[in-house]
């Protein structure tokens, strides 16, 4: 048997076409109202497995922070080479986000660098959200990102950028996020229950490293002949130090350059 950290290619290659198919050996979930979502979801076995163990977990991780995780909104902050994902959360009617866990990324492939084309093995770099339910993944509980985004769509490769790029379990992946089986528990609770509180767009932000590092600024130097990469990731650590001044989330557009504007 090989263990999940010595697969070799030809399995790595079945591992990317699961990974990128898993919302169609489950289900790609949308609940048609909002009201119904978290009552379909737990319809699934495995969701209301996660319930069943984790949600008085959840619920205390929420409430240490003074909130109510049926009653607050989300984001998740992913940090590539730190292999880390952040989980924050506000009150619905509020605007300041905290943060309540740090989790340990298990496996993701590539290395610093956005996405730009299918195959590259990749995890993308930028402001993306939360577009699919798989409470029936190939890798436990899966969460897709709406990559390609609009930035990814201008500099990304124009006829094939890739795509089915995940947060989700089972520590092996190819240009997705994995988590062990129990935080992805914990993480797809918090998302189902944000769904059901209304919140319709559930960001994601993901950085090669944080950008207070030292691993920030060795990547600055590794990179220092790459004037677009230093520019874009440049552009993502302006996102990062708006919302890290008030922890309240700018509004992001992007412009014809497919570089991301906060307000």
């Amino acid at each position: 048997m090989f263990s999940k950290r010595q697969i070799p290619a030809f399995v790595f290659t079945a591992i990317r076409l699961v990974c990128g198919l898993a919302v169609l050996s489950g289900w790609s979930f949308v609940a048609t109202r909002k009201d119904d979502f978290k009552t379909a979801q737990l319809k699934f076995e495995r969701v209301k497995a996660a319930y069943d163990e984790k949600e008085a977990a959840i619920k205390k991780i929420f409430s240490d922070k003074g909130l109510n995780a049926s009653r607050s909104a989300i984001l998740v902050r992913v940090f590539k080479q730190e292999m880390e994902l952040e989980l924050w959360a506000r009150p619905v009617k509020g605007s300041q986000f905290q943060l309540l866990k740090t989790y340990r990324i298990c496996s993701a492939s590539g290395g610093a660098g956005p996405k730009r084309r299918m195959g590259d093995n990749q995890v993308p770099e930028g402001f993306y959200t939360i577009n699919r339910w798989n409470p029936q993944s190939s890798f436990h509980l899966s969460l897709g990102i709406n990559y390609p985004n609009a930035s990814d769509r201008v500099l990304s490769d124009r006829k094939n950028p890739g795509g089915d790029i995940f947060i989700h379990g089972d520590c092996v992946s190819i240009g997705c996020m994995a988590m062990t089986d129990d935080p992805i528990k914990e993480i797809y609770i918090a998302f189902v229950e944000a769904k059901t509180a209304g919140q319709a767009r559930i960001p994601v932000h993901i950085f090669p490293a944080r950008p207070e590092s030292l691993t920030w600024e060795k990547l600055r130097i590794l990179h220092r002949k790459d004037a677009g990469i230093l520019a874009f990731w440049q552009n993502l650590k302006t996102g990062h130090d708006a919302f890290g001044k008030s922890h309240t989330l700018p509004r992001i557009t992007v412009d014809a350059k497919g570089l991301y504007l906060f307000e």
